[in-house]
């Protein structure tokens, strides 16, 4: 097992990566504010860990309120956020009740917002199942759902007493699943570790391979980093907004192709390689930088085309992205492969073009 920290002073907390992970009671019990604690998963994560987890914690002591909701973006909405208050308030859930997000990014940005919200706030627990998981979403504390016209509008910043990424769960984890979860891997090296990305370059048929050392050592490097951002700029003031890099753009197919439709890890890495073609079109990469990431993200077995949503489609959905300042759209570009910045500075005509010409058909 390896430990890293988030370094948020009295809030911080560990991030526990390794096999077997969820047999360690030892490594949630000290982060249980009262021996009662609600796992929320869903319908594909539960039959698979649900049980184990449960008793691992009633051996320990721990009354456990079982929570499974339906799979899938779809549901990271109000209905859905209301059926883990339904089951609180049923079995007179506490401020001292710890929420255990058992699963994907959904489950965790789901789990994360209700326990912002129940009860003005109550304790929750982290245990990644997916790569995509286990590597970004559930470190750092953001929490949400998604609205009809924006993805992640609705939402709280609110951080996890601790991590808990077993690597094991990845064994169940569908191919696709797996490649979207390394859009999210890339994306570190991509924006502030060179060194990584060419580690990447280097390993990528491993990574796909599912090959333990590599796998585990890419969500190591990929937590380092995020927990290095995280911990200097919390609330995404500043140098965080580097993390959303192909978001913008990612989000508006996600939301235009309906969510679900493409997972969110296939929708970053085409909405990197529209951040890449708009950054080579202001001059300030080269083609064969383009190339260069696109080849890597195609060896991930990931899209390098975004749908031809239509520019107009396009703009209106940025248009409520997070990262709009004034009511004006800022997007992470790079200055080379391994440095990414954020800016509003980008010429209509080159966005325009970037909407139109860097795009496939749907």
């Amino acid at each position: 097992m390896q430990t890293l920290t988030v370094d948020l002073a009295d809030r911080s907390y560990p991030i526990h990566i390794g096999p077997g992970l969820l047999e360690r009671a030892d490594l949630l019990a000290p982060h249980l504010a009262q021996p009662r604690a609600a796992i929320v998963t869903n319908t594909t994560v539960g039959p698979l860990y649900l049980d184990r987890l449960r008793g691992v914690l009633e051996a320990a002591g721990v009354e456990v309120i079982p929570v499974v909701l339906p799979d899938g973006e779809a549901y990271k909405n109000w209905e859905t956020l209301n059926l883990i208050f339904d089951a609180l308030l049923t079995h007179r859930a506490e401020r001292k009740t710890t929420l255990i997000a058992l699963g994907g990014g959904v489950i965790g940005d789901l789990t994360g917002f209700a326990a912002a919200c129940y009860q003005r706030g109550v304790p929750f627990v982290q245990v990644p199942t997916t790569l995509l998981a286990q590597v970004d979403s559930s470190v750092g504390g953001k929490t949400g759902i998604n609205h009809p016209l924006g993805k992640n509008m609705i939402g709280a910043f609110y951080q996890p007493r601790v991590v808990l990424a077993d690597t094991d769960t990845l064994n169940t984890l569908p191919d696709r699943e797996l490649s979207a979860g390394l859009a999210e891997v890339i994306k570190y090296g991509l924006i502030r570790d060179l060194p990584f990305l060419e580690w990447l370059e280097a390993n990528m048929e491993r990574l796909v391979a599912r090959d333990t050392q590599a796998l585990t050592y890419a969500i190591y490097e990929s937590c380092r980093n995020k927990a290095e951002v995280v911990a200097a700029d919390e609330r995404e003031s500043g140098q965080r907004a580097l993390l959303n890099l192909g978001h913008t753009f990612g989000h508006a197919i996600e939301a235009g192709m309906g969510y679900g439709n493409w997972l969110h890890g296939e929708a970053v890495a085409a909405g990197t390689l529209l951040a890449a073609d708009l950054s080579r079109r202001m001059g300030l990469i080269s083609a064969d930088d383009v190339a260069r990431m696109a080849d890597l993200f195609r060896r991930a077995r990931l899209p390098v085309e975004a749908p031809a949503l239509g520019a107009d489609a396009y703009m209106n959905y940025m248009g409520v992205d997070k990262k709009v300042e004034g009511g004006r759209m800022r997007f992470v570009l790079f200055r080379r492969p391994g440095e990414a910045f954020l800016t509003g500075d980008v010429p209509a005509d080159a966005l325009r073009a970037t909407l139109t010409e860097a795009v496939a058909s749907v």
